[in-house]
């Protein structure tokens, strides 16, 4: 069975020592990183060197990006359909993230919220035991749907998961075990999972418990705050504004920036200037108009301390992150992605797997490990949702006694995803050889951008020329990164050892 699972490293480990292997709203999400874009170097927070990679040689890791279905398709009598999921079958672990909540809602004590993550996901629970049938054993919980249906719809589908022998992480009862690493037991060793998102909705943030208060159950939280960077010219306009609102309205937004403001950072020198107006925040910067995000520092040093907890404990780490900064519409990553996924890292991680803004962004390959910004989607099978709520059709600005959940969901998709960048994704696979990565292989799908019906989200391998598509583009966006993607009989490949 081993050797089934693993004929791509294993085929080719008798080789390494002379060749590996024969054969990625605005004009800003256009084009390529700008140097206020770029990697930079990872924040000091490592007290002790990170531990080493340890799993056993010709490890092989297969990730997607998301996983969005509401019924089981693995006994799908489609050749092409079944040709994918062999890929992920082959490999030891096998990753995606879980957008769905797996609800019956014939029995469910809960109810969707009216805070979501743009309209409620649901799945039947069975689809946690399609996923594992079809090779799937990690899933990521932390993301923007988490609580469509409430804390009780993340608790029912976090037991749907594990039912089915998923390993999952990102959520919890409080902040302390949403944060928490799970473990994934493999034949060539112990695979840990952090997962966190900082695209998250308020009310799914999970708290610990502090004297008598109790924590609150949620998701594991990267929170970012957002800043618009503009030109010294339009920050004078914005000052003219804010000059002009009423004093009393002043005297708050100050008084509030000294009471809440770390202590001892009352002045910063060299600082850019800044200004909050109407909630917003703005930077003076030499490149406008792009966003910039400050992480939280406090959950920074909880998700690197639980990375580093986490390799101590494992011989393998995946961090992942959901991710939609600066918005779905840009192919780049934020700013602060790179930082965080360098630091990562050098925590222990030895894989970065982004997902969240439904397309591809940038691989990078930062101290011999494999850094995904963004994979895309997997599964994207929208048009079966239901039922939907009344919210979902006041969003489409439908009527709920003439439309169908259907015809909602058509008009939702006309509006947010009607382009193919939404359906061409990869599945990326790679092989570890002295803990480090020695090739990744990115197989192109097609999720049938002009397929009709039900069939339309369901990834089949790309043909020929969408695969050309595909990874000319992974190659355009990888090259501000230093990553050189060759392709070969339609797959890109990554080749780290010469």
């Amino acid at each position: 069975m081993a050797m089934q699972r693993n004929w791509f490293c294993e085929g080719r480990l008798w080789l390494s020592s002379a060749i590996i292997a024969a054969g990625v709203t605005w004009a800003l999400g256009q084009n390529p990183p700008t140097s206020n874009q770029q990697p930079t170097k990872a924040p000091a927070t490592i007290q002790t060197p990170a531990p080493a990679c340890n799993v056993a040689d010709g490890f092989t890791l297969a990730a997607v990006g998301d996983l969005i279905f509401s019924e089981p398709l693995s006994g799908l009598q489609d050749e092409p359909f079944q040709a994918v999921l062999s890929r992920l079958g082959n490999a030891d672990a096998t990753f995606g993230n879980l957008e769905n909540t797996l609800i019956d809602l014939r029995n469910f004590p809960g109810h969707p919220q009216a805070e979501n993550g743009g309209t409620p996901l649901l799945g039947s629970p069975a689809v946690a035991k399609d996923l594992r049938h079809m090779g799937f054993n990690l899933v990521s919980r932390a993301n923007n749907h988490t609580t469509d249906w409430g804390i009780e719809g993340m608790r029912a589908t976090d037991q749907a998961a594990e039912e089915a022998g998923l390993v999952h992480a990102g959520t919890g009862e409080d902040r302390a075990a949403a944060r928490a690493a799970h473990y994934l037991q493999t034949a060539k060793g112990r695979v840990a999972l952090v997962s966190m998102t900082s695209t998250p909705t308020p009310m799914s943030v999970a708290a610990d418990a502090v004297g008598g208060a109790p924590g609150r159950p949620g998701l594991s939280a990267l929170r970012v705050t957002p800043y618009m960077i503009v030109s010294p010219e339009m920050m004078q306009s914005l000052r003219k504004i804010h000059d002009a609102l009423p004093p009393a309205a002043l005297q708050a937004e100050e008084q509030e920036k000294r009471v809440l403001q770390p202590e001892g950072q009352e002045k910063h020198e060299g600082k850019p200037e800044e200004l909050t107006l109407f909630g917003a925040k703005y930077r003076v910067g030499d490149k406008a108009v792009h966003f910039a995000y400050d992480m939280n520092d406090s959950d920074l040093r909880e998700i690197l301390k639980g990375i580093r907890d986490a390799k101590q404990n494992s011989d393998f780490l995946i961090a992942t992150i959901h991710a939609h900064e600066p918005d779905n519409w840009s192919d780049e990553p934020a700013d602060f992605l790179p930082k965080l996924a360098h630091a990562a890292i050098d925590a222990g991680a030895d894989v970065f797997i982004g997902h969240g803004p439904h397309q591809l962004r940038a691989i990078e390959i930062y101290q011999g490990k494999p850094i995904f910004y963004s994979l895309g989607n997997f599964f994207f099978q929208l048009s079966t949702q239901e039922p939907f709520p009344s919210d979902s059709y006041e969003v489409a600005k439908g009527d709920p006694h003439a439309l169908t959940d259907n015809e909602v969901m058509a008009k939702l998709l006309k509006a947010w995803f009607d382009s193919p960048v939404w359906y061409e994704s990869v599945i990326a696979v790679s092989c570890f050889e002295h803990g480090q990565v020695a090739e990744v292989r990115l197989y192109p799908v097609d999720l049938g951008f002009t397929a009709k019906g039900v069939n339309q989200g369901i990834p089949r391998p790309a043909s020929p020329e969408v695969s050309k598509t595909i990874l000319e583009e992974l190659q355009r966006l990888s090259k501000p990164y230093g990553t050189t993607i060759a392709i070969e009989d339609g797959v890109g490949i990554i080749r780290l050892r010469k």
